[in-house]
């Protein structure tokens, strides 16, 4: 979809729940829900938003739609480097499977059904985030050197493999390399390491042309009938990257970010204990977030 259309298609209220579908019901996440159509699962992301574990009770005005176009857009540009879930003519199996409900397409994937692969594939390019708290107290990043004197945002002298486990409950925790190589083989965690540096680089390639950072992100990947690694989920999106404008970069400082940072230091502001329910947001702090997500996608398609 071209961003006037995505636009377009935003509604003007939040769609947190899905009206009742006629197919089976295989799965609900913080933002998606999941349905089975035997060899294939339709992925349908809702608005709702989550923040420190926990989804909040307004969700963001057409946020499942922008995350579903940006990852989208990634999943073809990216298509030559590694296979992805997405089913053959995707567009046009999923108006076909969605032909009763054409209202829920933008928001919508038709994907290959795989078993998840239970390691988070997380390449930071930057030190931020969890990685810069750790750095602050080990001068180390998740146990790997990254040399010392390094400051909130600087870049890393190359981009690093961190993954974690991939938890049903609770947080998700790093892993070591030798750790993830137990939990998946080390054959398979070595072919996810480096397909996960070269979609990283890809990405911050792309990002750059569109005035952007990115300064990490997050894969997930799951295995075919045969065996292969298949990347799966969302890519580059708002929700599992941190994108900063590149215009505005200044290290040694937290950074203007177009992701759900700024739902989270929002939150900070509270006296919240993170834990559910989560407090309403207010619009100005729901209207910013949205305008942040619409940004974000319309500097990225502007670049291709």
């Amino acid at each position: 979809m071209k961003i006037e259309a995505i636009i377009r298609a935003l509604p003007s209220e939040p769609v947190c729940q899905l009206p009742p579908l006629e197919f089976p019901k295989f799965g609900s996440g913080k933002v998606r829900e999941i349905y089975d159509l035997g060899e294939r699962i339709l992925i349908i992301a809702t608005d709702r938003i989550s923040a420190f574990d926990v989804v909040l009770p307004a969700g963001i005005p057409g946020k499942g739609i922008l995350l579903t176009q940006m990852s989208l857009f990634w999943f073809e540009k990216t298509a030559k480097l590694c296979e992805n879930h997405l089913v053959p003519d995707h567009a046009e199996e999923l108006h076909a499977v969605l032909e009763n409900h054409p209202e829920l397409e933008a928001r919508s994937m038709l994907v290959e059904k795989l078993q998840p692969i239970p390691m988070e594939a997380v390449v930071r390019g930057y030190l931020s985030g969890s990685g810069w708290q750790g750095y602050r107290h080990t001068g180390k990043l998740f146990g790997q050197d990254v040399g010392s004197g390094l400051r909130e945002s600087d870049r890393l002298p190359e981009p690093r493999f961190t993954p974690t486990s991939k938890a049903t409950n609770g947080h998700d925790e790093p892993l070591s390399h030798a750790q993830s190589c137990d939990l998946i083989g080390t054959d398979r965690f070595q072919r996810i390491h480096q397909m996960s540096l070269r979609l990283y680089a890809l990405g911050a390639e792309v990002a750059l042309r569109a005035g952007l950072i990115l300064a990490d992100t997050k894969f997930e990947f799951g295995c075919d009938a045969e065996g292969r690694e298949v990347l799966m989920d969302e890519i580059f999106t708002p929700d599992s990257s941190r994108l900063w404008p590149r215009n505005e970069f200044q290290p040694g400082r937290s950074q203007h970010a177009f992701d759900k940072q700024f739902v989270r230091d929002y939150l900070n502001t509270l006296a919240w204990d993170k834990s559910p329910p989560g407090p309403k947001l207010p619009d100005e702090v729901v209207r910013a977030t949205q305008q942040r997500y619409v940004e974000a996608l319309q500097r990225i398609l502007a670049s291709s």
